[in-house]
């Protein structure tokens, strides 16, 4: 009887030893194909996804057998938590794991747009020598408004404090007497103040009802004409086109994003602004990241499947039903 079922890549020594310890079935295409998924669920004791796989309510349903999701990374979008509880199956992920190989690429973003290199490395390489064209900016002195007050949004702002610029914040969920604010000495702010005044914003909040869109075409709008955006959370946070409008109309100076509202996206006039920066959502994919990622979510998938607690769980360390 086959106990887990691979549906995204998720690879390294901790997932070989799980194929010597259990039936493992690897498909890191599966994710593409929800109906075969559908109809292979049921036999399988745990699921390995990324963040492709639509672990839905439907799905969860169908796995009679499932006693643990393992998620490999921190979102939970893709997975539906709620019915996953209800059904007694342990939702296992990585909460932390990756969190300072995305940091540091936000901080690479940010020195990117600041002063200009992606643009500037082009027009070189074309043969340009235009050094008026490429003069930038300093960070030094600037401020950091930083929607998102969680793991990442302050690992960011520390790293942001070694150049030398002041930290603003909005998260409803942060005591403003916390360690995490004091730490890096932030203030926090409304959500319009942190538009009003921030030179550079940058997000790491996740995708919910509430937040979906929560950067529109009133939010730019709000925004220095100096301002640089950038987004390394959840493609669903951002209004698309609205942002377009305000790239075209200068109302912000320049964008980043690792993340998009549709993955992969569709065309786009992102893809022809010189003051934008595209990733392929790879804000967590670094060497050592990847590799706590997959260490934590298979030591979880084990513990569960041999009977013993999790240690990273979004709702319960043991399954709450009947193997």
């Amino acid at each position: 009887m086959p106990d887990i079922l691979v549906s995204e890549n998720v690879s390294g020594a901790e997932m070989d030893d799980l194929k010597k310890k259990y039936q493992v079935v690897y498909e890191p295409e599966l994710f593409k194909d929800q109906n075969k998924l559908m109809g292979m669920i049921g036999d399988f004791r745990a699921i390995v996804v990324r963040n492709q796989t639509k672990v839905n309510a439907d799905l969860i349903a169908a796995g009679k057998k499932l006693q643990v999701i393992g998620r490999a990374g921190v979102g939970l979008d893709n997975v539906d938590h709620v019915a996953a509880s209800s059904a007694g199956i342990v939702v296992a992920f990585a909460p932390m794991q990756n969190s300072i190989s995305v940091a540091e690429l936000a901080i690479g973003l940010m020195i990117s747009m600041a002063r200009m290199i992606p643009a500037a490395d082009k027009s070189t390489k074309a043969g340009g020598w235009d050094r008026k064209k490429f003069t930038g900016v300093e960070l030094f002195g600037k401020t950091l408004g930083i929607v998102g007050l969680g793991r990442i949004g302050f690992l960011v702002a520390n790293r942001a404090k070694a150049f030398g610029m002041k930290i603003i914040a909005h998260d409803n969920f942060v005591n403003p007497d916390s360690f995490t604010v004091s730490e890096i000495g932030a203030e926090l702010v409304s959500l319009d103040e942190l538009f009003k005044r921030a030179d550079v914003i940058s997000v790491h909040t996740p995708e919910t009802p509430q937040t979906a869109k929560m950067f529109n075409a009133a939010a730019f709008a709000k925004m220095k004409p100096t301002a640089f955006f950038m987004n390394t959370s959840r493609g669903g946070v951002v209004d698309e086109e609205a942002l377009i409008e305000a790239l075209r109309s200068k109302k912000i100076a320049g964008a980043a994003l690792d993340v998009r509202s549709v993955e992969p996206p569709k065309p786009s006039p992102l893809t022809e602004m010189e003051n934008v920066i595209l990733m392929p959502h790879v804000a967590a994919f670094t060497n050592e990241g990847q590799d706590r990622v997959q260490k934590c979510v298979c030591a979880d998938v084990d513990a569960v499947l041999s009977g013993r607690p999790a240690m990273n769980y979004f709702n319960f360390a043991m399954p709450k039903k009947n193997a």
